[in-house]
């Protein structure tokens, strides 16, 4: 289904499940569990895994907060791709890291929902990927004291429109991590 040339397969991206990102973040334990299941499956599987992390001000590479949580840890063979901007392609290894490993679809999980997660869900389709967000694998933290949605209707928000959203010859949409199969291009 994706527009890119000789890229039947499939990777789990994940994005800045790091310390700094999940401080305050909306059920952090449960989404860290449901995305350490799915890094799982996918090496289980043989389906490429590919970690993002931020940097920038309040993430200074190397620090505390700019480290992975401790119960998810990248696999030598895994590529960790620094990323300076929302959207995990701008300036960054991604697009070679994918082509790579022949992906033209790619799952994604972590935070910020609205934040890193859509500015990537909108990066990957626009570049000809097929685009398939974990409805149950990211979350946010609340910033509704400055007038944001609470980080349950964000999340709800985002599962929705990604769910509908539709791009000429590309799959997008949502999955929870039960409905997950990384074979099959998620529902739209």
């Amino acid at each position: 289904m994706t527009t890119l040339v000789d890229r039947p397969n499939s990777a789990l991206l994940v994005l800045d499940m790091q310390n700094g990102v999940l401080a305050q973040a909306h059920d952090r334990d449960t989404i860290v569990a449901t995305v350490a299941s799915l890094v799982a499956r996918a090496r289980a599987g043989e389906v490429p895994v590919l970690w993002m992390q931020h940097c920038g001000e309040e993430l200074p590479e190397g620090s505390e907060g700019w480290q992975y949580v401790s119960e998810l840890v990248p696999y030598p063979d895994e590529p960790v791709l620094r990323k300076s901007y929302a959207d995990a392609f701008e300036e960054t290894g991604l697009e070679q890291a994918l082509a790579e490993r022949g992906a033209g679809r790619v799952f994604l999980a972590g935070a910020q929902t609205d934040e890193c997660i859509r500015s990537t869900l909108h990066g990957a389709i626009v570049r000809g990927y097929d685009t398939i967000l974990i409805a149950d694998a990211h979350t946010t933290e609340d910033l509704s004291r400055f007038g944001a949605p609470t980080p349950e209707q964000v999340i709800a928000h985002t599962n929705l429109y990604w769910r509908y959203h539709q791009a000429p010859g590309r799959t997008a949409g949502t999955v929870t991590s039960a409905e997950l199969d990384f074979a099959a291009p998620g529902r739209s």
